[in-house]
């Protein structure tokens, strides 16, 4: 199942199952403040499962918020539930070591995987549809032009060496980048199990064994700083802060020593010329605008 179905049959699944809990309370009860107990009372039932514990009192909100913003309730108390569920993946990488390692043991189909997600940090459901046709040369460099699937942005990746080469071996008359092991386009769930599978046969030769398909964006993001891309270009392409797009470089950087103190350098300068930047923004601000005259 595709990703994006995948997700409307989960909200559909949870709006169910709020639906079902709450179906014999009027809508006025959400106007009351002890309608917040009452909710932290049902998703408790999934307590034992954080993900599932937040993904109901989400559903619920969204809910809740349509309820509102269409007249149905006149507010609600309901906001910022608390969350249990947490995690934070940003010094969990792909070194240099793992990616060699991964790649001496996984077959044909599934290498190309591992390297268009360290040269583009693309998500598998917009890395499965790259072809020829994404690629485009802007003033004398060639670049990927990519419209994400979840955010509908439209991301412009450069070409890399490693990223040409994988281009440059892909027969002609392949659709798309990345196919199966029967030749046939790749699909985004197959990708990320690909990868994992042939992870748990080299468990022990990685820095962690629990490494995954998403874990290769530290990688990417080192990848499109050497390639030209600026701190906020690679935070949009991302979806991430200018401060977590650094933090990661900077920590990929220093467990990889493959990587010179090049990357340092860029980083570096990358962050002293957006800084310059704001500076100069200010500074060239109107005397009347400072002080908020019209």
């Amino acid at each position: 199942m595709p990703e994006g179905e995948r997700k409307q049959a989960d909200y559909r699944k949870w709006a169910l199952r709020f639906a079902e809990e709450f179906a014999d309370d009027q809508a006025k009860m959400w106007e009351e403040p002890q309608s917040r107990g009452e909710l932290n009372e049902w998703r408790a039932k999934w307590k034992n499962s954080p993900k599932q514990h937040d993904y109901a009192g989400t559903v619920a909100v969204r809910i809740l918020n349509w309820a509102r913003d269409e007249g149905k309730i006149a507010s609600h108390f309901c906001d910022r539930l608390h969350r249990i569920y947490s995690v934070d993946r940003a010094e969990i990488v792909w070194t240099d070591a793992d990616q060699r390692a991964f790649k001496d043991a996984a077959p044909f189909w599934v290498k190309p995987v591992m390297t268009l997600a360290c040269e583009t940090g693309l998500k598998p459901a917009d890395l499965v549809r790259l072809t020829r046709g994404n690629l485009e040369s802007f003033d004398g460099i060639d670049r990927f032009r990519v419209r994400t699937q979840k955010r509908g942005r439209v991301a412009h990746i450069p070409v890399t060496p490693e990223f040409r080469q994988l281009i440059d071996e892909t027969p002609a008359d392949q659709l798309v980048l990345l196919v199966n092991d029967r030749g046939k386009p790749l699909r985004p769930t197959p990708a990320s199990r690909a990868i994992t599978r042939y992870r748990d046969r080299i468990a022990d030769k990685l820095s962690d064994p629990t490494l995954r398909l998403q874990d290769t964006l530290g990688t990417a993001a080192t990848r499109l700083l050497r390639a030209g891309l600026g701190l906020n270009q690679i935070a949009n392409h991302m979806d991430w802060s200018l401060r977590y797009v650094a933090a990661v470089i900077e920590h990929y950087a220093a467990v990889s020593p493959a990587e010179s103190a090049e990357v340092p350098d860029l980083l570096e300068r990358e962050k002293q010329r957006r800084e310059g930047k704001t500076v100069n923004a200010i500074v060239n601000v109107p005397d009347g605008a400072k002080r908020g005259e019209s």
